[in-house]
């Protein structure tokens, strides 16, 4: 039987336990975890809104979408490693690794001279971003007892919804007023002071397992998985005939991979665990792919202004952060389960809703207000899963689980972004409505599929 020697406030009678995420033994963990999360969020955010002026001043348009595309390549390898390593060593090693290399990847990127250094810049990001995430779910899932951790997930989501307000306009301004190299180089001096928070209840602790050493394979499967990301990505830039040539493949490669670093039943479905780790996913690249387009209808079709659109998109940010704070905070007695069917259905109806803007008809209102809808089942459902893998994985193997969990989204996403894209190009010069909607339907679908695998779990 494995052991584990640990000793943390999640191990301690029900009667001792601190009821607070804030409670003394875990404020400065909560801090600095929360403080991370959102400086990850912002970075994505901020270099989004940045990129096209970095791409014009270093004449690196052509190989543009490889500064993208490349960072959730990279973060797929960082995950698996992050995943095992903390299965055998502990989080504090991977947590370490993976902000040292984000930090210096931004280093790397924001004094870049060319566009093939950032480049590498950010795929070292992506590796470090990938890395210490997992490590952040292993520290929730070994540090804070179960009562507590959807409070933690529930904070986790704060730190997104945060920064996807305020973190475009923030990089406008500093791209306009002081240079968009402290884009990149203004997020380090807040990334280091975040981790020290954490070094205080990691310092000390013996977390080592009696788990067998992960096989060098399993990395040889998260390279695959990343170059079948990568190429998916790119596939979805391209135009005509060659879209399928290059997407097919890749994305065939990505699956098989992908088969050997999940959980055995995930891409079957089956119940428990491996269905958990599906339904993210599944619900994930519904919601990121209508995210995509919405924006694009909004301004192009309905004429809203970049701000009433912005505004639109915070709508839905707002919504999930209301989800997962119900599902931390007042769940009225609903149990995990319920909660995952219902964020399920509360997606398939707003994107109903929303996808209604295609039509003149149909009040832009209406379809915010069905955005956020969308956004406050994802709050529902997207912490709840995390909560839900927690207790469903042995403190031996959340490490590798967690990393499961974020591989099955960012494949799922990079595939559905990039599907999504080639239909939408496809159709669009011969009939508008139609483009939106076969991207529309596609979200819809898979909401649709959320819900049943939801009962799944």
């Amino acid at each position: 039987m494995p052991t584990e020697r640990l000793t943390t406030a999640a191990t301690l009678p029900i009667e001792t336990q601190p009821t607070s995420i804030l409670a003394a033994p875990y404020r400065a963990a909560t801090l600095g975890m929360v403080a991370l999360v959102s400086l990850n969020a912002f970075e994505s955010l901020a270099v989004a809104a940045a990129m096209p002026t970095v791409a014009s001043e270093l004449n690196g348009l052509p190989v543009y979408a490889l500064a993208f595309g490349g960072t959730l390549a990279t973060s797929v390898v960082g995950m698996t490693a992050a995943g095992r390593w903390s299965d055998r060593r502990g989080p504090g090693g991977a947590l370490a690794a993976g902000l040292l290399c984000f930090v210096v990847g931004l280093l790397v990127a924001g004094l870049a001279p060319s566009m093939p250094l950032l480049i590498v810049g950010r795929l070292l990001q992506g590796l470090g971003a990938g890395a210490y995430s997992v490590a952040l779910y292993v520290i929730v899932g070994r540090l804070y007892p179960e009562v507590l951790r959807p409070r933690v997930f529930a904070a986790f989501s704060a730190g997104w919804v945060v920064p996807s307000l305020i973190g475009p306009g923030i990089s406008g301004l500093i791209v306009q007023h002081v240079g968009w190299r402290w884009v990149f180089l203004s997020v380090p001096l807040l990334a280091i002071p975040a981790g020290l928070l954490l070094w205080p209840a990691l310092r000390g602790r013996t977390w080592t397992s009696e788990v067998s050493d992960a096989p060098i394979a399993s990395l040889g499967w998260a390279v695959g998985a990343a170059l079948g990301v990568l190429g998916v990505y790119l596939g979805g830039q391209l135009h005509g005939t060659l879209v399928p040539a290059a997407m097919l493949p890749a994305l065939s490669i990505a699956m098989y991979c992908a088969w050997h670093l999940l959980p055995a039943g995930t891409l079957r479905l089956a119940r428990g665990l491996p269905s958990v780790i599906a339904l993210l996913g599944i619900a994930a690249a519904a919601f990121f792919g209508f995210e995509a387009f919405l924006p694009l209808l909004l301004s192009r079709e309905r004429g809203l202004s970049p701000l009433l659109t912005g505004v639109a998109l915070s709508v839905g940010a707002l919504g999930w952060f209301s989800g997962s704070w119900y599902q931390g905070h007042s769940r009225a007695g609903w149990s995990r389960p319920c909660l995952l069917k219902t964020g399920a259905l509360l997606m398939t109806l707003g994107i109903a809703i929303s996808a209604g803007a295609v039509w003149p008809a149909i009040p832009v209102p209406l379809a915010i207000a069905g955005w956020a809808l969308t956004g406050l089942g994802m709050g529902l459902l997207y912490p709840s899963l995390s909560v839900v893998l927690l207790s469903l994985s042995p403190p031996t193997q959340q490490g590798a689980d967690s990393s499961a969990l974020q591989l099955s989204e960012a494949i799922a996403v990079a595939a559905m972004l990039a599907l999504a894209g080639a239909l939408f190009a496809a159709l669009l010069t011969s009939a508008t409505s139609a483009a939106y909607l076969s991207v529309f339907g596609l979200a819809w679908l898979l909401a649709v599929a959320s819900f049943f695998v939801a009962r799944r779990v």
